[in-house]
């Protein structure tokens, strides 16, 4: 299984507690996932640690798609890892980190590990794309919501 990698980081003007209680309730990963992804939370009332399995569901391409994701590692307020269980990819690890800079700033990290049925071939003429304009519109979601 070939492994891929995407990596983002942004620097927030805001300190690490508030950056990692933002990232902790999940109803906020409405708020940073693009709008043309139909992205719904089906899990109700999530509370966020090792173990938690949430479901989702969204739309790519028009092609509805059902991902449950697992939180495998939980260390307020430096990071978390979620993982898909249930998914289109045959991997994927999203690692979240996140780093005090000064007390006032934090430097936010987007880890993702992923492979996908049909290998590079696939990723390439369908998924990087997809995954490049996803991280890029996180990227500038994060810094409306927690630069300022």
């Amino acid at each position: 299984m070939k492994l891929f990698q995407l990596e983002r980081q942004v620097e927030l003007g805001r300190p690490i507690d508030e950056v990692f209680a933002f990232f902790a309730d999940p109803r906020n990963l409405d708020a940073l996932t693009p709008p043309w992804l139909a992205f719904r939370i089906e899990t109700p009332d999530v509370e966020m640690r090792e173990g938690t399995r949430i479901d989702y569901s969204l739309r790519l391409h028009g092609v509805p798609i059902s991902w449950t994701s697992e939180i495998t590692a939980w260390d307020p307020p430096r990071g978390f890892v979620d993982e898909q269980r249930r998914g289109p990819y045959r991997r994927w690890r999203h690692e979240h980190t996140f780093e005090a800079l000064d007390g006032q700033r934090t430097l936010a990290r987007d880890r993702l590990e992923y492979a996908v049925p049909g290998g590079a071939l696939v990723r390439r003429l369908l998924v990087a794309r997809d995954l490049e304009r996803i991280f890029n519109h996180r990227k500038q979601r994060m810094l409306d919501l927690l630069d300022h």
